[in-house]
């Protein structure tokens, strides 16, 4: 059986797309030149996730002001001055704090979904944001008549409904991004604001089916911004014990990026459970030399040491470039490791005799 390989999700936009997306916020572009250019941004990013003979393939989020804030697009329902999110190199990411009820999307994932597949007749994967990454846009202090716990049904609705309108709109599989899960432990080491993610996110992954769960995935690092990690300092055997009891089929864990790949695989061997699928990572989106085929082979190979092939598939460490203004990767060089990727599972495929 062949090693799935499949991206997580966003491809660093072209300046053409970036600079229309600035006019947008300053409201000085026509809706038409608007609509044009994001046409061929999303055409250009599919074609080019076609040459490098990708199985799967993503709409590379071209559209998405960012992987976890997507969902508000055309909502007044925020302030700014959100819950602040450090990285290691001190620069932060904000995100908006809810000012007034009742919670709901201002888009859903589906329409992503659907404009991919007007261009491609690959499968399709979409990204959607955890319901616990949501729920930190709810203030400190409790709104007054919207009380958290409103909030937090709100929330679970809309969450269900952006995976289960992504499913239907046809999407190959539906992958929750948790980069949340690894920093909740670098904010309280406790462990007791992971479970209480792990939980709220059960809580909506409990109303699908079991053949539902096998199509939807949850993706895990310790971030990715402008080339750096908010929390690549947490050690990974807080986070995969209870991430393993997340009720989904298909795990995305980055692991090219870490210093020691065996100590984590073995932790990953330990915790899964028969029914889960492992995509383990083989390329690292924030380190800018592109890995040889050979190079994920290598990676492949161990990992199979570990863990059973029919278990076993590979992927990225993470999104290429999960906020919009993030050019800290090149797009060539986004494709090259996709590329390898794709290369170097085939070459392991070889390797192993499962081709």
């Amino acid at each position: 059986m062949p090693i799935p390989t499949e991206p997580i999700g966003s491809i660093p936009r072209p300046p053409e797309l970036l600079e229309a997306i600035r006019k947008q916020k300053e409201g000085s572009i026509q809706v038409s030149d608007l609509r044009r250019i994001v046409d061929e941004a999303l055409r250009d990013t599919i074609r080019r996730f076609e040459e490098t003979h990708s199985p799967v393939i993503s709409d590379g989020e071209q559209t998405k002001p960012s992987f976890a804030t997507y969902p508000l697009n055309g909502s007044d329902q925020f302030a700014p001055d959100g819950v602040v999110i450090p990285f290691e190199d001190g620069h932060t990411r904000q995100l908006p704090r809810l000012t007034r009820g009742p919670f709901r999307y201002g888009i859903h994932a589906d329409t992503y979904v659907r404009e991919a597949k007007k261009f491609t007749e690959l499968p399709v994967k979409q990204a959607v944001i955890s319901p616990s990454a949501l729920s930190l846009l709810y203030p400190a202090t409790p709104l007054p008549d919207y009380p958290r716990e409103q909030f937090l049904e709100d929330l679970k609705n809309e969450a269900e409904a952006d995976i289960r309108r992504s499913l239907d709109a046809g999407a190959y599989c539906v992958q929750i991004d948790f980069t949340e899960g690894r920093l909740s432990l670098k904010l309280d080491p406790s462990g007791n604001l992971l479970r209480s993610f792990i939980d709220l996110n059960n809580q909506v992954l409990e109303r699908f089916t079991a053949s539902e769960q096998a199509r939807i995935g949850v993706h895990t690092c310790p971030g990715g911004d402008l080339d750096q990690t908010h929390s690549a300092s947490v050690d990974y055997s807080g986070l995969l014990p209870q991430l393993f009891e997340l009720k989904v089929g298909r795990f995305y864990l980055q692991l090219a990026s870490e210093p020691n790949r065996e100590r984590v695989l073995r932790l990953i061997a330990d915790h899964l459970k028969p029914n889960q699928l492992v995509f383990v990572g083989v390329t690292d989106p924030l380190d800018p030399e592109v890995e040889s085929p050979e190079e994920v082979r290598e990676r492949v190979l161990q990992a199979a040491d570990f863990i059973p092939l029919d278990q076993l598939g590979t992927t990225d460490d993470c999104g290429f470039s999960p906020f919009a203004d993030d050019g800290s990767t090149a797009r060539d060089v986004a494709f090259a490791k996709i590329r390898a990727r794709v290369r170097g599972t085939a070459l392991a495929e070889k390797a192993l005799n499962v081709a």
